[in-house]
Parts: structure tokens; sequence; C-alpha cells
């Protein structure tokens, strides 16, 4: 069916018919409602489903309501959001789908930490570095123009997929893997998480220019068709973050998120300190980087382990090796789409892979001072298509004495 947003006849139509397919599907008055509209929209399409009588439901029905991110645009339009919905509907019945929370190897974090006695021993402060959790992408807004001026790199990917990987890398373990357990851990990882005091040295931002990526000669973001050529809105972002807690104490967490880089690829990469190298002269091991685990959320899912090894031959040389493991190889089972699984859940009356109100709140909480940090200075670094950001990004981690991985 189609109407405007504003038209109590289409609600009502709605209902009519939704109650015919009831009685023609046999759904016994069961409903899921997925509002895919813009955030300014919903305060009048919940009282339109409340005052037409489509959120209502009897003993032995349900209602439920999944919502798209953006989950508001900052702590205070968050809870405006959340004070709507949950007028209309119960807090147990709002679905807030992340899709990546969906994604086999999201899941596969807790898999591997929490089945397994070779990684949590070392996944914590004494033995990890520090971590970096990127998400790139090799394509600029396109289309997207209107609805990305405004939002940017941060409050677009940072504030929901890249702080729910990093509470899935850092929280601790769960009682069980329902809703309420899983939860607790991830809110109680991101009320610890804090910002360094000096924002200009540990963040950076920046724009993708015009330029060749990949033998195609591509728009610089200012140029995009429908966009604001004045425009401050961020098409890249990195930040330090730390995590105020016995097992990641002085453990750097590094997140960036940026579209026109090099390539396109979801990962988290667990980096451990390096052991010590007084057996071997410094000839010896100057091809050996730091041991690390990558978690591949997209594409290529799955798992690589860097180590160090021999190198074949008379001497003493240790070099970087890796062992992959990829779901395309390891199964034969498809895995289902991330929307498809996630769906299901809602269906079911299963939560644990969506966030509730809480972690959307705390996940603002860390990103709104950085945003307003940034809306006091000016225009964003502009760095070249196919690369992997801004000069600023860099100067992050080389302080700290890191470097970014490059994928």
């Amino acid at each position: 069916m189609s109407g405007t947003f504003d038209d109590d006849a289409a609600f009502d139509e709605l209902k009519r018919t939704i109650a015919q397919l009831d009685q023609d599907r046999g759904t016994m008055g069961n409903h899921a409602f997925y509002l895919s509209i813009p955030p300014k929209a919903f305060p009048i399409v919940t009282e339109q489903l409340r005052r037409s009588g489509l959120a209502e439901q009897k003993d032995g029905e349900w209602r439920r309501v999944v919502i798209e991110k953006p989950f508001g645009s900052d702590l205070k339009t968050a809870r405006e959001l959340n004070k709507v919905v949950e007028s209309v509907f119960p807090a147990d019945s709002v679905f807030r789908i992340d899709h990546y929370l969906g994604k086999e190897t999201v899941q596969n974090i807790l898999a591997l930490r929490f089945a397994n006695q070779l990684y949590e021993p070392i996944w914590n402060a004494n033995y990890v570095d520090h971590v970096q959790i990127t998400m790139a992408e090799d394509i600029g807004v396109g289309g997207r123009a209107g609805y990305y001026d405004g939002i940017g790199a941060a409050r677009d990917v940072i504030q929901n997929h890249l702080l729910q990987l990093l509470a899935l890398t850092a929280m601790e373990e769960p009682v069980s893997f329902d809703a309420r357990a899983l939860r607790q851990e991830k809110e109680k990882v991101l009320s610890a998480v804090s910002l360094p005091k000096d924002l200009s040295k540990s963040t950076a931002r920046g724009q993708y220019s015009g330029g060749w990526q990949g033998g195609e000669k591509v728009t610089g973001f200012l140029e995009e068709e429908g966009m604001n050529p004045q425009s401050v809105t961020e098409t890249y972002a990195a930040m330090r973050l730390d995590i105020n807690t016995r097992r990641w104490s002085g453990v750097p967490f590094y997140l960036r998120a940026g579209k026109r880089l090099g390539r396109r690829v979801t990962e988290i990469a667990v980096v451990f300190k390096r052991a010590p190298q007084y057996l071997f002269a410094e000839a010896q091991t100057s091809q050996l980087g730091q041991n690390a685990i990558v978690i591949r959320v997209q594409p290529d899912e799955g798992v690589t382990i860097r180590s160090g090894s021999k190198v074949p031959g008379a001497g003493m040389q240790v070099r970087d090796v890796t062992m992959d493991f990829g779901y395309g190889h390891a199964f034969t089972e498809a895995s289902p789409e991330a929307y498809e699984r996630l769906i299901l859940d809602v269906l079911l009356g299963d939560p644990p892979l969506f966030p509730r109100h809480q972690e959307v709140e705390l996940s603002w909480k860390i990103l709104d001072p950085v945003e307003e940090f940034w809306s006091t200075q000016g225009q964003p670094e502009q760095y070249r298509p196919g690369t992997w950001g801004p000069a600023s990004a860099d100067a992050l981690m080389a302080r700290d004495g890191r470097s970014w991985r490059r994928p």
C-alpha cells in the first residue's frame, strides 16, 4: 500500500488490509512494523500507528517495531527518538536493527573468544599492545549526498557499527548468550570508554578529493551531485579510545572509517606486544612484525593469525607468516544474509543481536564530545582517493609510536 505519513485514511486502510491478511493467511494478529523512514518522520508515523489501532495488541498477539539507524544524531535526539517510540511500543518490543550484528563473523567474535582456551588468556592488557577497528569503503557517497551531508563518517558508522564491534571485542564473558546478559556486558564496556583529553591529537577527519582511483577518474566529495560545496562533513574519521577496566587499562583502541580508501574491508585487528628478542640479533628479526589476530568482517569473512616463523635456510631469519581461516573454505553451509537473520529474530522475539536504548545513549556520550570539537575546527583535511586517509590520521598513530594496518 502507498500513502503519505499524515494521511489518516491511508493508515485506516492499512489496518483493514492487515486485518484481512490475518484472516487469509492465519497470522493470528502478530505484526512487525519496519520503520525505514527519516528520523524526523518517527513522531507522526508512531502516532498514526497508535491512532489507527495498528500498535494495539490483544492477549496472545504481539506488535513489534524495527528501527533503522541512525538512532538520532546525538544524545539529545536519541533520547527524544526513544521517548517517541516507547510512548507507543513497550521497550521489549522495540528492535534497533544494526545489520553488522547479524553478520556471521561478528557473532563469531563470541565463539572465538569464549569457546576456545587458546585466546581468552591472552585477551588483555598483559599481552595486547593495541586494537585497530577499521571500516573502509572504496566508493564515494554517490547518490547519498543529500543524506550524508551533515551526518558524516563518525555518525554514520562509528557510533553504531564500530562501537558495537569494540564492545564485543572488549566485553567480559557473559553468564549466558541471552539478550539481557549480552547487553549488560556490552553496556559495562561502553560506560568504561573514555576519550583522551586532547582531541586535536587523538582524533582525525578528512574529505576525499577528486582524482584517479583504480584507473578511473572520480569526483571529489564537495563536487558530488547535490552536495553543498561548503560542506564540513567528514568522509573519513579516526579516533583513539581508552577503556578504563582492569582487562584493558593502558591498551588503546583505534577506530577509523572512511570512503574512497584503498579497498573495501572491515576488520578487527588485535595486535600483541613484542616478545623479548634477547635470543635473536636485530638483523635476524628485522622483518618480524607484531603478532596479531585479525577478524575479517567483510569481505572474505574469516580470521587471520599473524606470527613469526623461521625462513628456510642455513641462517636464523624470522619473518611474519599467516594462518587463515575462511568461512567460504571451512564450511559448506551457506551463511544467512545479515538482514535475513535479524528479521527472523524480530519475528521470533529474540533480541540478543539488537542494541537497546542504553547502548545507543552510551555510544552517543562517547561520540558527542568529538563532534562538538570538530564543529569548531572548520574544513576537514583533504585526502586523495585510493589512499588510506588524511595525513593527520597517520600522525595520530605516530604520536603513540604505532601505525595503521594496510589491509
